[in-house]
């Protein structure tokens, strides 16, 4: 009701301790609080806030255009709603090495659990598109290790997540993971990986927990958990599963409703009035006022 009941240094030790327990995370990606509370309610572990995600919802292209304020605004929006903890993409640092510093803490100002930077360059474009230019090694241990620095909480989790398999190919993308992790990154996004054995090198050569970004429509296989958990991976990510679900139904719904002057055939398909009202807690906002929650909701909604 009206907030966690969690601090954000409580959810940082929760996921430190999730992470060193060897189990395989779930992190859906959030496409606005009210679906964090959703994967908060559905059982899944973790709450993911994509970059592309945020970009999409502002009408923008994910090249690097939204800014580090935007993103923590919206991401304080997000934790204020959730007990699970909350990682942020935190694209390139948004600038140069000072910037990536302050970002960091704005995130943690933001009540996060943790960020990840990439060793991309502006402007920046989705990890599974061809063309993507990265940053020097050097540049990204700058960057990384301005974040470290920056940190005030132990806890908050900083991830280096590196583009270097689709430019640099494997074997480099494994030794810059290597140079983050020695720079100070909590753990490692291994972006773009071709297949299982891709996985199973990237886990045998680094000592620290790694991400599988599970993207749909990108060079990855979608790789189910029984699998990654056998790679020994620490967190299967779905960072835009359920933007393109809802996109996808919006879209449907608008043709459906434009071609039959109506809604009518759609009523099936949608959250009902009752379990909206339910996943906002609406019943419990009446310890405040007696009137807020004294209705009986009409049948069938």
């Amino acid at each position: 009701m009206l907030h966690t009941r969690t601090t954000p240094a409580e959810r940082r030790r929760a996921f430190r301790e999730q992470l060193a327990s060897g189990r395989l995370l779930r992190m859906p990606g959030a496409i606005n609080p009210l679906s964090a509370r959703l994967i908060q309610d559905t059982g899944f572990d973790a709450v993911y806030l994509s970059g592309a995600v945020l970009a999409a919802d502002l009408g923008l292209p994910d090249i690097g255009l939204t800014t580090s304020a935007e993103i923590a605004a919206r991401a304080q929006q997000t934790t204020r709603v959730t007990d699970l903890p909350v990682l942020v993409d935190a694209d390139t640092g948004f600038g140069e090495p000072m910037n990536a510093a302050r970002t960091v803490q704005l995130m943690e100002d933001a009540g996060l659990a943790g960020l990840h930077l990439e060793d991309q360059v502006n402007p920046k474009r989705c990890g599974h598109l061809d063309g993507k230019t990265i940053t020097s090694r050097e540049e990204m241990v700058r960057r990384l290790r301005g974040a470290v620095d920056a940190r005030r909480d132990p806890d908050f989790l900083l991830m280096a997540r590196t583009d270097a398999r689709g430019v640099e190919g494997l074997d480099a993308a494994i030794d810059r993971a290597k140079a983050y992790v020695d720079a100070g990154a909590d753990a490692i996004f291994p972006e773009a990986l071709a297949g299982e054995a891709e996985y199973e090198a990237f886990r045998q050569a680094v000592d620290v927990p790694l991400l599988a970004n599970l993207t749909e429509f990108g060079k990855t296989p979608l790789l189910n958990t029984r699998t990654l958990e056998n790679l020994g991976y620490n967190i299967a990510l779905y960072p835009v599963t359920l933007l393109r679900i809802a996109m996808g139904a919006v879209e449907e719904g608008l043709r459906t409703i434009a071609a039959e002057g109506t809604q009518e055939s759609l009523l099936p398909r949608m959250q009902t009035r009752s379990r909206l009202y339910e996943l906002l807690g609406y019943e419990e906002y009446s310890a405040f006022d007696s009137a807020v929650f004294d209705f009986t909701l009409p049948p069938g909604t």
